[in-house]
């Protein structure tokens, strides 16, 4: 089996299931409870956020435990819009979000908010100087997406923050679900970045199980209340197998970090020449744009027929987002907003890498492409 579809899920590494077997096993009581196994617990939670924070650089009280990337899209987003409504409703994002955010935009408008939606070039990026354009007096949140989960495509985050430090009553928010460890993403200190987003099995860890950054002194308001937990943020008992097993895979994330982006950007490369060489190929990818990511159509022939013409030779890949996917009316929001025709859009198929995948694979994924090539030509022949 070749397994390329790590940006939709990623299969959980060993040690980290092992940290989610015992953690279930030895840590089962409450941290909300005043006995012993619940004071157990609680060391246990407390270490996890710690051990994140340490790694990421920032302080423990600025990291909150979520169920995953949309939870957190739509926590902060309209958290920040609950905290922020007496100073202004509007917002600004992109228009090659993920679908976390451009649905919490789409409720929020519902609400009276008003939202830009900012253009991006033929590669899936933004101007810095439309950002600029469109901030106003009433604006109170910016949100952006750091890698962009269809095409691969980066955001410039570093020059978005030398402008947003010109407006610090304007909060940022950054969808970092494809960006742990993949790119560098500026937290803590003096970074302008207010919340980050991520989802603990993006990364190798459980599903159903992320936390977000949200720098000291910015105010969230929460959507989940009840029991008080994650100090009366996000109401819930935690998941504490999880959240144990998501900061050892934090961990793991940073081990080797440089090795492991060159070599997926070595994977990358590689595939990408030989899909260059094939005239019914049309690569949508810009070339500057996160490692693991590498989107492309075969002309003519729908994305999710591809996708399952190499299933049937045990490798797996994606049409774009997998949230979507399965939806065959809804077409790549990404795709069409760097204007890319809707009868072309319907072809891409999105091959995402893990560290763990090989040059090996990789050659036996050219060796079957160049096998369905050959069928689909003789289909349409």
């Amino acid at each position: 089996m070749i397994y390329f579809d790590n940006s939709a899920t990623t299969k959980i590494a060993d040690s980290v299931l092992e940290t989610y077997k015992k953690v279930s096993e030895t840590y089962f009581g409450n941290p909300s409870s005043l006995h012993h196994l619940g004071d157990l617990s609680t060391q246990l939670l407390q270490q996890s956020r710690l051990q994140i924070a340490n790694t990421l650089g920032v302080k423990a009280e600025e990291i909150y435990f979520t169920s995953g990337g949309t939870e957190g899209d739509n926590w902060v987003i309209k958290g920040t819009a609950i905290e922020k409504a007496r100073f202004g409703k509007h917002i600004i994002t992109t228009s090659v979000e993920h679908p976390a955010v451009y649905e919490s935009m789409k409720q929020l408008e519902m609400l009276g908010w008003e939202v830009t939606y900012l253009p991006v070039n033929q590669e899936g990026v933004i101007a810095v100087e439309d950002l600029k354009n469109a901030i106003r007096e009433d604006t109170v949140l910016v949100s952006i997406i750091a890698v962009n989960n269809e095409v691969g495509s980066l955001q410039p985050l570093e020059e978005i923050c030398a402008l947003l430090k010109n407006y610090p009553n304007i909060h940022f928010h950054v969808d970092a679900v494809q960006a742990l460890g993949l790119i560098d993403l500026p937290l803590g200190g003096n970074s302008r970045i207010d919340f980050a987003v991520f989802s603990g099995h993006k990364f190798k860890a459980p599903r159903g199980i992320g936390f977000i950054y949200a720098k000291e002194g910015r105010q969230l308001a929460p959507l989940l209340t009840g029991g008080g937990q994650e100090k009366n943020k996000r109401s819930g008992t935690e998941n504490l197998p999880a959240i144990a097993a998501m900061s050892r895979a934090v961990r793991l994330v940073f081990e080797e970090v440089d090795q492991k982006k060159s070599h997926l950007r070595n994977l990358q490369k590689k595939l990408r020449a030989y899909l260059e060489t094939k005239e019914k190929v049309t690569i949508f990818s810009p070339k500057d744009h996160a490692p693991h990511i590498l989107c492309f159509g075969i002309d003519g022939v729908r994305g999710e027929v591809t996708v399952h013409a190499l299933e049937e030779k045990d490798i797996y890949i994606s049409t774009t987002s997998a949230c979507s996917s399965r939806a065959l009316d809804v077409d790549s929001s990404t795709l069409h907003a760097m204007g890319v025709p809707k009868n072309v859009a319907e072809t891409a198929n999105r091959v995402s890498f893990s560290a763990e995948n090989t040059e090996e694979e990789v050659e036996k994924f050219m060796e079957k492409f160049d096998e369905i090539l050959h069928q689909f030509e003789v289909i349409n022949s």
